[in-house]
């Protein structure tokens, strides 16, 4: 199977009934995308499709073949955290750190679709990711930070220009 993940190409020999969970975790050994619930139903396993976050511990690895796919740590680019992921570290966004690559996942995607969201529209955007340890407070504030951080790195780029 042939798998462009977080902007490389991959070439992975698996049976077609492998998840893209274990192909991602076990064949690629990208260990930021979690196991939670096995049943899509708590986010932790959370990755973007074509920019678009999809849960992948019930997905046939087979059925992602050549299309864009991106995990947590296709985040960080050349050795720098990524606004959102500093900006949970900031704020404490993190808490245990079990959920939080499924979250970040989902929060980047939100970011790409909406750069300033409000409280309402991160909720919604967050309702099938589950956090055990908090109350989600320190999370909302950790992606309204990283809004205004995306937000200010691209008035500096268009200023430079």
């Amino acid at each position: 199977m042939n798998f462009r993940v977080n902007g490389e190409a991959s070439e992975v020999a698996a049976a077609p009934n492998r998840l893209l969970l274990d192909v991602l975790r076990e064949d690629l050994n990208l260990t930021g995308t979690k196991l939670g619930c096995d049943d899509g139903s708590c986010g932790a396993c959370t990755v973007l499709v074509d920019a678009l976050p999809s849960q992948c511990c019930m997905m046939l690895a087979v059925s992602y073949q050549n299309r864009e796919i991106t995990t947590v740590e296709g985040l960080a680019k050349n050795g720098q955290l990524d606004a959102l992921q500093k900006a949970f570290c900031t704020e404490g966004g993190q808490q245990c750190g079990f959920c939080t690559p499924g979250i970040l996942m989902t929060a980047r995607a939100l970011l790409l679709e909406n750069p300033n969201p409000s409280v309402q529209d991160i909720g919604q955007a967050l309702a099938g990711n589950m956090c055990r340890c908090t109350g989600y407070t320190k999370i909302i504030a950790a992606i309204q930070r990283a809004a205004r951080d995306y937000e200010e790195a691209a008035e500096k780029e268009v200023a430079a220009i």
